[in-house]
């Protein structure tokens, strides 16, 4: 059985660096913009979430009885399921290290479960049956003004409705706001503040009166460059969850290591398509 070892871990010993370093990791977004459910112990691992349709109110004739109106309710359901990740670390990689290895690999193996449950999010996106571009053509503010309009015109509310990006697809956007990062544009402020904030700060912090978020945990469909995005509401997708991200060790003294467990108990899914509409993009990067 295949663990770490002094070789697999050379990152975290003094003879290669002084102390541990770690790949920058894209920070996790998607479960604080997304409906959360928590399972409690004992309640199944499925949830159904009631979805209520739109009802409307009629003028009346004084004295007439009111109409009875029916309504129905569909559902979705996101069914839990376990998601991990594990490896050993050798009794001599821990002695050797000048960092605490097993509490390194932890946060480690916590972020690794937190990017998986935000791509397992963003995958949704390219289901959602409208929106704007079919990967041919690269991000524009139009169609996120174009997305934002479609959304509240089908009287979904602003608040909680964002727009979820990859960063190459993100820069096409930025790039058009600032006519291609141009200075003779910074100094005119080009299509306003939007355009000059996006030239100071690297990031479009809000545009068509909804944040503006990038994340690099989208994959790409079918050809590089071809990066899904969204303009939602909160409540167009859903995350369940039993409890929360564990991690967990375990002496395996056979091996003179200890072992490190991460995991989560979690589901995903979309609850009402028409609360979040498609950014099909090719990003110019790639």
């Amino acid at each position: 059985m295949a663990g770490s070892t002094t070789t697999t871990l050379n990152d975290l010993l003094p003879a290669i660096v002084a102390e541990a370093m770690f790949v920058a990791n894209e920070r996790s977004i998607m479960r604080g913009l997304v409906k959360n459910y928590t399972l409690g112990a004992g309640q199944g691992k499925t949830v159904t979430v009631p979805i209520y349709p739109q009802v409307s109110a009629a003028a009346i004739t004084e004295g007439d009885i009111v109409s009875n109106t029916d309504v129905s309710t569909s559902g979705a359901t996101l069914t839990v399921a376990t998601n991990a990740i594990r490896t050993m670390v050798s009794d001599l990689s821990v002695a050797s290290s000048s960092s605490n290895v097993v509490a390194d690999l932890g946060r480690l193996f916590g972020e690794g479960i937190a990017r998986k449950i935000d791509k397992d999010l963003t995958a949704l996106f390219a289901g959602f049956s409208a929106g704007v571009g079919d990967y041919t053509g690269a991000a524009t503010a139009a169609s996120i003004f174009n997305s934002v309009a479609k959304l509240r015109g089908a009287g979904v509310g602003m608040d909680g409705m964002v727009c979820v990006l990859h960063p190459e697809v993100a820069y096409d956007l930025k790039a058009a706001l600032t006519l291609g990062g141009s200075t003779a544009a910074f100094s005119m402020g080009a299509y306003s503040e939007v355009g000059n904030e996006a030239m100071r700060q690297g990031y479009v912090m809000q545009l068509a009166g909804i944040p503006i978020y990038e994340t690099a945990n989208i994959d790409y469909v079918t050809n590089a460059g071809d990066f899904p995005g969204a303009v939602f509401h909160r409540d167009a997708l859903g995350l369940a969850l039993i409890g929360d991200v564990q991690i967990e060790t375990a002496r395996r003294i056979d091996y003179l290591s200890t072992e490190i467990v991460a995991s989560c108990h979690y589901g995903v899914g979309e609850l009402q398509d028409a609360l979040g509409r498609y950014l099909k993009f090719d990003s110019s990067l790639s």
